[in-house]
């Protein structure tokens, strides 16, 4: 239970890859942390998103937008997963206005305390806001190699990379190496913690 007391906070839409949203499930919570998948409501209770691969149902009631300050602050991590997620969410209705995705997402990186992990395409939802990973070294699948080029990001060529708070993976299918640096490093900074105060 090495994240215990702590919370994961995981962006949702439709085409998820559901092996990879079902593995964190599970995964943080075996290890004592609770996993918070959150929306854009758009004015709803809930929503139920399908899964790219196999139309899988998995409902959503909480919403980012509804997140202030200090309640973004309860989030040891904000991951933003594979499929067409990040696509999704960066969604806008006002051209001249940030997606509310990626401003949540620009908020979380605003703060070093919270671990931000981006896997695959989930990088798309950070390119409204190069300025995050500009100089940062990362990973992400070879489709987004010009992507992460143009935001000015440093690319290097490993299943899972770390630049301090900044964890990225190369596709869906390296979930459970990317999940185990997010819970190693969330585990190394509790203890960190503890030590520092007693």
């Amino acid at each position: 239970m090495r994240l215990k007391g702590q919370k994961i906070a995981v962006l949702m839409e439709s085409d998820f890859y559901e092996p990879e949203i079902f593995y964190y499930q599970r995964r943080f919570a075996e290890e004592g942390a609770e996993v918070h998948f959150l929306t854009r409501l758009w004015g709803n209770e809930r929503i139920v998103f399908r899964g790219h691969e196999y139309r899988v149902p998995f409902e959503v009631s909480e919403s980012f937008e509804e997140l202030d300050e200090f309640g973004l602050k309860q989030f040891s991590a904000v991951i933003v997963p594979s499929g067409m997620v990040a696509d999704r969410l960066r969604y806008t209705e006002e051209v001249d206005e940030l997606p509310p995705a990626v401003a949540f997402l620009r908020r979380a990186f605003a703060d070093p305390a919270i671990v931000k992990g981006i896997i695959c395409h989930g990088m798309w939802l950070a390119a409204p806001i190069p300025q995050v990973i500009s100089g940062r070294r990362a990973v992400v699948h070879n489709n987004l190699l010009g992507d992460l080029k143009n935001m000015g990001g440093v690319y290097q060529d490993s299943d899972v990379v770390v630049d301090e708070d900044l964890v990225t993976a190369r596709t869906g299918n390296h979930c459970h190496v990317f999940a185990r640096k997010i819970i190693d490093l969330l585990a190394e900074r509790a203890e960190r913690h503890q030590a520092w105060a007693a």
